[in-house]
This record gives C-alpha cells, structure tokens and sequence, in this order.
C-alpha cells in the first residue's frame, strides 16, 4: 500500500492522549503513532495541548473540557459545533487522501463538500433510537465499527467498511501473576456502567471494592445518591478519575474487575485493559462483551449481579496469563492500525482511488 496523507479528527473535548478519562482519545492517540511508524503522513486535527509524532493542528489552545466556561452544557456544545468549522476550514485548504472522522455524527452534514474520502469510526452505541435515526440520516456515509454487537442495533442499511477493534500499546500495561485482595471498577461512574451494581457484587460476595471514574456532570445526582453513601474508605474505596499510571496499578493488582453493565457496551476498552494486566473481567452479558471476554477462560460473563457474586468465588481459576495472551494476539494497537488502513483502502477503491 502505498504512503497515505491521512487527517485524524479528534474529539476536542479531551486532549490526545488524554491525562485521565477518555477512550476514545486514547485510540486517535494509538492509531496515529502506528501510522506515523507506517511511514504515512499523518495530521491530527485535535486540541492544542494534545501530544503526538503525527503533525498537530490546534483547533483550540487546550482540551475544551478544561475551560471554565464548559461547565455550561451550551457552551460546551458551541464549542463542539465551532471546532467542526475550524476542522472544516483546515480541511478545505490542505490535500488529504483520507480523512478519518472519530467525532461522530456531527460532522457527517459536510462530507460532501470535502475532495478525500471520509471514514467514519462510529464509538458509541446504536442503541439509543434518536442515534440510530440521526444516522439513518447519513447511510451511505463509509462507517467502520468497533464490535460486531455495535452494529445490530442501529439502522438497517449503513455502510460498513469493516469491523476493527480498539487497540492498547500492551507493554505499557505490566503483567501481574499473583493480584492482590480486592475486586476494581474502572468506569463512568454512572448508571449504564454500573456502578451500584458493582457495590452490591462486593458487598455480597464479602470482597473490597476500589473504584476509580470519572463523575460527568448528568451523573453527579446518581453519584451522590447512589454511590456515595455506600463509600466507607475501607471496604468500598472511591479514587475518583485516574491516569495511565494509578489505572495500571489499580487492575494489575486486582483479583478481578467486575463490569455489571446495564447498557449495551460497543466495545469496552477498560476490558481489554485489566486483562492486559492479567486481571479477569467478570461483566453482564451485553453489548461487545462475548467478542471481547472469552467465558471461562479470560473472565465470566455473566446475567446479573447473583451470578457475578457465584463467579467471584470461582475467579482464581482463571489464567492471568491467558488474558495477558488474549489481549496480545486480538486487541493490539499494531493490529488495530492493520484495520484501519484496509478501511482506508476499501474507502479509496469505491471512489477509483488507487490504494
């Protein structure tokens, strides 16, 4: 294949990669150093206070989640909104081959007025009935998922180039043979993660609880009246919202991290994380969780909070190494790249582009 000049548009909410909380910043951060390691000329649309080997262009000074004003929901969304135009603006005036787009839907309105190819990474769930009806809008857009699950519950008819999986840079996770003596949560701290779920699973089973997340503002009211007064320092920890190092000291010396979703997970990059440090992943059967935890071998998977609590009692006969194993050979940030760039050929064959 020959060398791409391949724009990346990161969401401008967090910095790439970021300091704490973000997955999907995360994965243009991954994405864009085994591009640029490729060979390809890559350029990443992204804040200003992001770092990466590819080139930056700042669409704003810093990470918009970090201004003051944010706190207000429509300034947020006008930032959001006037990002796009910034994006939009670059792109009219520099030569791309490709443009990939991880900001979702909102940008999909101007692809026609672009030159390149636009491949669309869809992150979130289809599941919600207002997004699969905004993208039954847009269904001739070139898509690419993140779980075959993903894909079942939007709308009939999207254009998917190809499946590809989130991938982590494995060696910056350390291997842990022997945890230690408590079970971790490592998400949102919201509903659809499950966090009240995740409390009734320790207490039941006897188990500490360390829990760490961000709290966005729409999940402060269910933090304060689900979550923290159950928080006793002892056997139910909170750490609140960590970066890469507090993250990999927290899985690694897990026993198991316990993921009782209640919403349809499209991938679950925090799954692949902790098995990556060894640790299993006990988590509700919903979403990306079949194709990401193998039953049994890599963790349990799970209908609801009493079976958890029986599988915590079975959790060490899991091999730590099988999951260090299973991350290594299927959810890699090499093979994610891998993905990508058979996206990107797909995507310029359809338009007679040689790839």
């Amino acid at each position: 294949m020959r060398k791409l000049r391949i724009a990346l548009l990161a969401p401008v909410e967090e910095q790439v990669p970021p300091l704490k909380y973000g997955g999907t910043e995360l994965v243009v951060y991954n994405l864009a150093q085994h591009l640029v390691g490729m060979g390809h000329e890559v350029t990443l649309l992204a804040s200003g206070d992001s770092v990466s080997d590819a080139k930056l262009v700042p669409i704003f000074p810093k990470a918009i989640r970090t201004l003051p004003a944010c706190k207000n929901s429509k300034v947020r969304q006008a930032l959001t909104i006037t990002g796009i135009g910034r994006m939009l603006e670059y792109l009219a005036t520099h030569e791309f081959d490709l443009i990939h787009n991880h900001i979702g839907w909102l940008f999909l309105p101007f692809v026609g007025t672009l030159k390149a190819p636009v491949v669309t990474t869809l992150h979130g769930s289809l599941s919600n009935p207002d997004e699969s009806e905004i993208y039954r809008l847009f269904s001739d857009a070139h898509y690419v998922s993140i779980s075959r699950n993903q894909r079942e519950s939007g709308p009939v008819g999207m254009n998917f180039l190809r499946n590809v999986y989130n991938g982590i840079e494995i060696p910056k996770f350390e291997f842990n043979p022997k945890p230690g003596h408590y079970l971790a949560f490592l998400a949102r701290i919201s509903h659809e993660k499950g966090a009240l779920q995740a409390i009734q699973i320790a207490k039941a089973s006897g188990e500490k609880l360390v829990m760490a997340g961000k709290i966005d503002p729409t999940d402060v009211s269910y933090f304060e009246k689900h979550i923290q007064p159950h928080i006793d320092g002892d056997r139910i920890r909170f750490i609140g919202e960590i970066g890469h190092e507090d993250k990999v000291m927290l899985l690694r010396h897990a026993k198991a991290m316990i993921a009782p979703i209640q919403w349809d997970e499209p991938f679950g990059l925090y799954f692949i994380e902790a098995m990556a440090c060894g640790t299993p992943v006990i988590a509700n059967r919903r979403g990306s969780v079949p194709e990401v935890i193998v039953d049994g071998v890599t963790g349990y998977i799970v209908e609801n909070v009493g079976e958890a609590v029986a599988r915590i009692a079975d959790i060490g006969k899991i091999d730590r190494l099988a999951c260090r194993r299973h991350v290594e050979r299927n959810f890699s940030a090499e093979k994610m790249a891998e993905g990508y760039l058979s996206a990107y050929r797909e995507a310029l064959s359809r338009k007679g582009v040689p790839a």
